[in-house]
């Protein structure tokens, strides 16, 4: 193998470097015997890295962001609807719905990618790479852009013209920055085998991928979370413990392509990770220089699980103690992977704990508060939050009779949870009206007091009708 370093000093180092595995050298003294003597230096390397630390702190952090953000953004939309006026929440992404069929759809796909890679590496690893360019462009723009519209400055917006996509005349401020994230994935594919500094890129483009894909898929239903959650457990499991069995090699397929087949022509890697460099001063890590990886769909799958609970926690008012579970035990799983990676010493399926810590942890909470059969369905999603019924008022407010009046030994105080309106009927010969004071004026108060106890006169009614107007108005915003 090369190796590290400058590569303009390679002509100038005439020492041949090998590395060769034990098994190796045991069939080489089987085969040719005593005409072959070799002495192998197997540094001891430590159980666990330090940049298993960074991984971690880089895919809790990814998915509690995610989560958060995907369940905030869901609420602020339903909200959003009942306004007449949802002009400045145009520009948002539409979220996708994520069905059964969508699911066994997707999981087809995985493994037919998976196999074809595994089959054709050198040609579709650069396709691969190409998609990875243009979706972290895209993720990094939607990352970015809640930020940018914050500024004062670049308000304006280009002038007329026929081009696609320049016709809807974007903001100044808004097209740097597409600028600016399509500079970044090119930056990344350009210099994407630099070992010593293009992870960093990499590993920020795809966390944004990442946030990107939690806001824009959404799982409806407790239920869907858990279908799809156990069939890439499934998935997982097969392509990294059962694979081997099924190879000539005795390689997993999994573990083959995501780390570069060794016997690959071109000795790219696959960018659909989150890869830190081992950080231990050991001879090995100096001359080969070898990475952690902790795959997308390691990070994807159970924050789509997270970003539910957090949806469900806003829609139930819970305090969002699913949320903070969920992302708890995601944490709990990452850290029984890192700890099944020590003490097997090959590469793990992280779904196969990731999976049941953040699924046994959600049912758990579901049930000891006695919201399984709503958190199972997503049946808290079909309508806003809990709030008492409202009847409104009409717009024209009835008059009343001419010779009415209501003594004072009949006024009425009534308790009222939320700003409604209401029209209350007294049985009887006399009847009287409610009359709302002004909302804004009385925002902390949370009785509202009936007395009329004199004829209204003609500048009174006007008052009332206005004031029922203003009232219906406080109701409606």
């Amino acid at each position: 193998v090369p190796p590290g370093g400058n590569r303009s000093q390679y002509e100038e180092i005439d020492i041949p470097v090998a590395l060769l595995s034990y098994t190796d050298m045991l069939d080489i003294g089987k085969s040719f015997g005593s005409s072959v003597k070799g002495a192998m230096y197997a540094p001891n390397e430590p159980v666990l890295d330090y940049n298993m630390v960074i991984i971690f702190v880089m895919a809790v952090g990814t998915v509690a962001i995610g989560g958060y953000w995907a369940g905030s953004r869901d609420v602020k939309k339903r909200y959003m609807k009942h306004k007449r006026d949802d002009g400045a929440e145009k520009h948002d992404d539409e979220t996708v719905d994520v069905t059964p069929i969508m699911i066994c759809v997707f999981v087809v796909m995985c493994c037919s990618m998976l196999v074809l890679l595994y089959f054709f590496y050198d040609h579709l690893v650069y396709v691969i790479i190409g998609i990875f360019c243009l979706a972290a462009s895209i993720g990094l723009y939607s990352c970015l852009s809640p930020f940018v519209r914050r500024f004062p400055l670049g308000k304006c917006r280009i002038p007329d013209n026929n081009l696609p996509y320049f016709h809807k005349r974007p903001q100044v401020r808004m097209l740097l920055l597409a600028v600016f994230c399509i500079s970044v994935s090119i930056v990344w594919g350009i210099f994407r085998n630099e070992d010593q500094w293009a992870w960093v890129l990499q590993d920020a483009l795809g966390i944004a991928f990442c946030l990107y894909m939690l806001k824009t898929i959404r799982l409806p239903t407790f239920k869907g979370c858990t279908l799809l959650l156990l069939v890439l457990f499934v998935y997982d499991v097969f392509f990294v413990f059962i694979t081997p069995f099924l190879t000539k090699t005795g390689e997993s397929i999994m573990v083959e392509v995501a780390a570069g087949p060794s016997d690959s022509a071109t000795h790219e890697k696959l960018p659909m990770v989150l890869k830190v460099p081992r950080l231990n001063s050991s001879p090995l890590a100096l001359c080969d220089r070898p990475f952690s990886l902790l795959g997308f769909g390691d990070i994807l799958v159970p924050g789509l699980l997270v970003a539910y609970c957090h949806r469900f926690d806003i829609q139930v008012q819970s305090s969002r103690v699913y949320f903070v579970a969920c992302t708890i035990a995601y944490g709990i799983g990452l850290l029984v992977t890192f700890v099944a990676l020590a003490l097997m010493q090959m590469g793990q399926p992280a779904l196969l704990y990731l999976v049941p810590c953040t699924l046994l942890t959600s049912f758990a909470v579901a049930l000891w508060r006695r919201e399984l059969a709503m958190f199972w369905t997503g049946s808290g999603f079909a309508k806003d939050l809990p709030q008492p019924p409202v009847v409104i008022a009409p717009a024209n407010c009835p008059q009343l009779p001419k010779n009415s009046s209501v003594p004072a030994s009949q006024q009425e105080t009534e308790q009222m949870t939320n700003p409604t309106l209401h029209v209350k009927e007294l049985h009887g010969s006399a009847s009287a009206e409610e009359e709302l004071a002004d909302g804004s004026t009385k925002t902390d108060q949370s009785e509202i007091s009936v007395a009329q106890s004199e004829e209204p006169t003609a500048e009174n009614k006007d008052d009332l009708e206005s004031k029922c107007l203003n009232a219906e108005q406080n109701q409606l915003e």
